[in-house]
């Protein structure tokens, strides 16, 4: 397995749909196994709306994405939003259906949706790492 660049390197950069582990790479916990990243304008306006539920261990990508709402959710998420360096600029946990919203501070460059829960341990300056699906 790849670790860097992930997502974001320049053979797949507009990979839409590309699956990816991720990890926090400051205390190596694996934070999803079968993350999607989302970074056309319509993957990114579709993102998890109307969906009955994330799977654990599953997410989504939106880059680029510095806010996000919860409008036609069915589920509450976290969110991990990073900066260009994939250091974690904040953390928003337990976003309601309907009435969530988010933003992702200064520097936020991208934003990571996942289950509610999967980002318990994650904080902002933590370093988030991507690995590559084996080819």
């Amino acid at each position: 397995m790849a670790h860097a660049p992930g997502p974001f390197g320049a053979q797949n950069a507009r990979q839409e749909g590309l699956f990816v582990e991720l990890r926090d790479g400051t205390t190596s916990a694996t934070i999803a196994t079968d993350l999607k990243t989302a970074d056309s304008f319509w993957g990114r306006f579709r993102g998890l709306m109307l969906r009955s539920e994330l799977a654990p261990g599953s997410g989504l990508l939106l880059r680029p994405g510095t806010s996000i709402h919860m409008m036609f959710m069915r589920f509450p998420i976290d969110a991990i939003f990073c900066d260009k360096e994939h250091r974690v600029t904040k953390v928003a946990r337990g976003l309601r259906p309907w009435v969530g919203v988010a933003a992702g501070g200064k520097g936020a460059k991208y934003v990571i949706e996942l289950p509610s829960g999967a980002a318990a341990d994650v904080l902002p300056g933590h370093q988030m790492q991507f690995i590559e699906p084996l080819e």
